[in-house]
This record gives C-alpha cells, sequence and structure tokens, in this order.
C-alpha cells in the first residue's frame, strides 16, 4: 500500500470523506503556490496534470489548461523537475497523465521518474483495465498506487474486477462524459453507479467528473469515500484567481464534505 491508499483508507476508517483536487501542471508560472495552497486548505490527494495536447477524456476546461501549460513551454520533464524541488509535503501527489507519455518513455522509466519527483500514485484513463497489466507490475516495481476507473457503462462483472486490480482508490467517472460537464437533473443516477461501486471495491471509491460545487461535493460523497475536483478549479485558475483564492474554493469544498458527514 503506497502513500495514497494509505491516506484515503486513513480518512475512510474516521468517516471522512477524502477530497483530491487537481492542478495541470505548469499552467501558469505560479502553479506550485496553487498546489501549496490546495494542500493547506485540506486537501487529502492532489492529482498533478500532465499537459497533453490530446486529452481525450477531458473536456474544454482542462483541454484549455493543457494548452495553456504547453504554450507556456510546460514539459513533462519540467514540471517533475519542479515537483522534486518542491518542499516535501504529506499529502501524496499523483500524476494524472496520458498513456503516450507513459509508453514513450517506456513504463518502467516513466513510472520510475514520477516516483523519483515525489509523486504517490499515477492515473492514465487512456489506458483499458484489460490492457494495463504491464502499466500495473511497472507502478508497483516504483512504488507507485496505480488508480483505474470505470464507469456507468461498466458491468458488474468488471467492476469487481477493476476493483480488485486498482490501487489507492477506485475512481467512479460519473457521466459518459467528458470532464466538467455537470449537470445537475443526473445526480441521483450517477451517485447510484459510485454507491454500486463501493459495494465491490475493498478500497476507497472516489466520484469524479461534473463535482463543480461545495455542495454537489457533499451530495457526491454520502454514496462515496469521497471526490475529486477538477475542472472548476482550473476554471478559476485560468480566469486569474490567484492562489489564495483557490485555497479558499479548496477549504469550501473541504468544509461543505465535513459539514456533510453524519
Amino acid at each position: 500500500m503506497a502513500a495514497v491508499e494509505t491516506a484515503l483508507s486513513r480518512a475512510r476508517s474516521a468517516g471522512r470523506p477524502s477530497l483530491v483536487t487537481y492542478v495541470t501542471g505548469g499552467i501558469r508560472a505560479d502553479w506550485t503556490d496553487v498546489l501549496t495552497a490546495m494542500i493547506e486548505a485540506g486537501a487529502d490527494a492532489i492529482e498533478i496534470g500532465l499537459p497533453f495536447s490530446d486529452p481525450m477524456l477531458d473536456g474544454y476546461t482542462i483541454q484549455q489548461a493543457s494548452a495553456a501549460a504547453i504554450g507556456r513551454g510546460a514539459t513533462t520533464a519540467g514540471i517533475l523537475g519542479q515537483l522534486s524541488a518542491a518542499a516535501a509535503c504529506d499529502v501524496p501527489l499523483i500524476a494524472m497523465t496520458y498513456a503516450n507519455h507513459a509508453y514513450s518513455r517506456g513504463l518502467p522509466a516513466f513510472c520510475r521518474q514520477l516516483a523519483d519527483a515525489g509523486l504517490s500514485g499515477v492515473i492514465i484513463p487512456d489506458l483499458p483495465a484489460v490492457e494495463a497489466s504491464d502499466y500495473l507490475e511497472a507502478a508497483g516495481q516504483a512504488g507507485l498506487d496505480a488508480t483505474l476507473m470505470v464507469t456507468p457503462a461498466t458491468g458488474l462483472a468488471q467492476i469487481k474486477a477493476i476493483a480488485g486490480y486498482t490501487r489507492g482508490f477506485l475512481y467512479v467517472m460519473s457521466v459518459m462524459a467528458t470532464t466538467g460537464n455537470p449537470h445537475e437533473s443526473a445526480d441521483t443516477a450517477r451517485w447510484a453507479v459510485a454507491a454500486r461501486a463501493r459495494r465491490h471495491s475493498p478500497r476507497p471509491v472516489l466520484i469524479g467528473f461534473g463535482i463543480d460545487t461545495p455542495s454537489r461535493a457533499a451530495a457526491a460523497a454520502a454514496h462515496a469515500d469521497g471526490v475529486i475536483v477538477a475542472s472548476a478549479l482550473m476554471r478559476r485558475v485560468l480566469d486569474g484567481a490567484s492562489s489564495a483564492c483557490i485555497g479558499r474554493d479548496v477549504a469550501a469544498l473541504r468544509t461543505a464534505l465535513d459539514e456533510g458527514c453524519p
């Protein structure tokens, strides 16, 4: 069990919903200040998006965030170097990346690079679970929690299998759409996906996609072990919100999750 699973399992045992936030590496010159603000505001883990030119799972906001980072000259090596230079923290960091980044470098080498930079986990959303055995092995050897995803279209047998393979947590896509697409009328159905997956997962189950407000985060967490918030925060960063403002946004999510606890 690596740091991601340790932190989220500890929160689950305490009856406290986990909050995982996201920042695109290199999105702005002060992106590591945004990261620090999220940590100080109570995030339990943070995804570090490695910019990619064709982020097929992501909607407009994360696409725009990746484009902004790439336009500034951000590279995977540069982002990992900045993380290595940053002060160590107790909050686990998770690389949110794409298969192109991993396979072009070689899976073992890529996973070692992530671990050497201080990351504790990795998510590759465009790699099907049935093709992930080499990736899971490489991540495990590097000491990384490799997290897999399920969707509303994932059958029960597959959910059970993926729940057994995933490490860190089980990531539930609450909607069959790209990131950043909240649909309030569909909330009841999307929470049911997480509740079903939770019954079959030995690891924490977190809901992502469309979690854009504190109230929706609290509603989702009633059916899971926590939530992932990405696009809503990156929209604020793209619109020029300071790192302190982002910290207040994360603190509001943290408070809503804590107050929503029974």
